[in-house]
């Protein structure tokens, strides 16, 4: 028993001792006790950051099919998904009708040539009766008026036959372009009009148009700064294309058009980029991203840690030859990587400015620069210390419990 208590004595010692080094933060933050800051020196980089824009992904050839009669589908031959030629058939509408109306185009038409040949005859027949004045130029002229009209009744009575055939030859529905079908909301059955629903879509999916939106303002510093529109269309940088599972597609995209108006409600200009879609990875209807990259030479990268935003205004922390620091505001790019600022004005190279804990300083404190690489160090050791509360007090614990 007086073993137990003598090591439940040194245990609370040693627990005692390490709470009076390492202080009580939670989790082991460092609670230095003293005015060290992890300071850095401004110097120049070149820094890769990227824009994304909202886009939606067409084909770039996007056809309806639509039905140019009416009728009850009797026939679909393909399915949804299918890579298809142009001129191959989808659909077959009931033709009976159209049928019918061909043969009695053909038999008008075979009506009018015989009404025709009779004419012809009694043309040539009058025109010999004239040749030996049995009739007069009157009964000559009747006749070949006859003859001219019975001609014009067959080729009225052929183009209606030809009507007929083209609208027979309508009762099968083919593709107007290849590409890839579409939904198919019709089935065999299905009533189905020119002027009602398209009965599918066929896509061209070799190459796909991504739509995306600038400012205004984006796009007329684009065009001060390039000299023109399609300057600045040609001088675009080569995009990337971030699908919805937030993966970046393999093939970059080119911009290759923009709209020549302005979104009147969102102030807005429409891009399209075209990328290739060889193993039609891409789908006509899609959402994704379009990821613009901007390159900076010679930029002042800092990170967004070291400053502190006050509205619209972002501050930090500069400090000056006697060590003391200076809360003072910059201007930095809008588009940013989530973790750096390119500074635009407030900073210049030879600058020094507080990289942590600037929530902890006032403007005009006097501070202690250290390295970044020190105050990590000193982080890791106030861990370690912590941990070592935390098994010493468990020790401590574990004695404590022994009777």
């Amino acid at each position: 028993m007086k073993i137990k208590n003598v090591l439940f004595v040194a245990a609370v010692c040693v627990l005692a001792a390490l709470t009076s080094c390492g202080g009580s933060k939670k989790g082991g933050l460092p609670d230095f006790g003293d005015d060290e800051f992890a300071v850095a020196t401004i110097g120049t980089s070149s820094a890769a950051l990227q824009t994304t824009y909202p886009a939606t992904i067409k084909g770039i050839q996007d056809v309806e099919v639509r039905p140019k009669v009416s009728g009850f589908i009797t026939k679909v031959f393909v399915h949804e998904g299918q890579t298809v030629s142009a001129g191959q058939a989808l659909f077959s509408i009931d033709s009976e009708t159209y049928q019918a109306a061909v043969r009695s185009a053909a038999a008008a038409v075979n009506t009018a040539k015989a009404q025709a040949n009779t004419a012809k005859l009694t043309y040539q027949n009058n025109k010999k009766l004239y040749d030996s004045k049995i009739i007069g130029e009157y009964e000559l002229s009747t006749a070949a008026n006859g003859y001219a009209t019975a001609k014009a009744q067959v080729a009225q009575a052929e183009a209606a036959l030809a009507s007929a055939r083209e609208q027979l030859s309508w009762c099968t529905v083919t593709s107007p372009s290849a590409g890839v079908v579409g939904s198919l909301p019709f089935k065999v059955g299905a009533l189905v009009s020119a002027s009602g629903q398209a009965l599918t879509t066929v896509s061209n999916i070799s190459t796909m148009e991504v739509f995306f939106s600038l400012s205004e303002s984006q796009i007329l510093s684009m065009s001060k700064t390039n000299g023109s529109v399609q300057a600045a269309i040609a001088a675009f940088p080569a995009v990337k294309l971030q699908l919805a599972d937030g993966s970046i597609y393999n093939h970059p995209g080119k911009v290759v058009k923009m709209s020549g108006v302005i979104d009147a409600t969102s102030g807005s200009i429409s891009l399209i980029a075209h990328f290739a879609n060889p193993e039609k990875l891409l789908k006509s209807g899609g959402a994704g991203s379009i990821v613009v990259p901007n390159d900076h030479n010679s930029a002042i990268v800092i990170p967004q840690e070291a400053c502190s935003q006050v509205q619209d205004k972002i501050f930090v922390y500069i400090v000056t030859k006697d060590n003391k620091v200076k809360y003072s505001e910059i201007k930095v790019n809008p588009q940013d990587d989530g973790k750096n600022y390119i500074v635009t004005s407030g900073l210049h190279v030879g600058d020094r400015i507080v990289l942590k804990g600037i929530t902890k300083l006032t403007d005009g404190q006097q501070i202690k620069p250290i390295t970044l690489e020190r105050y990590n160090q000193k982080i890791a050791e106030a861990a370690k210390l912590a941990e070592s509360q935390d098994n010493a007090h468990a020790f401590a614990t574990a004695m404590g419990g022994k009777k």
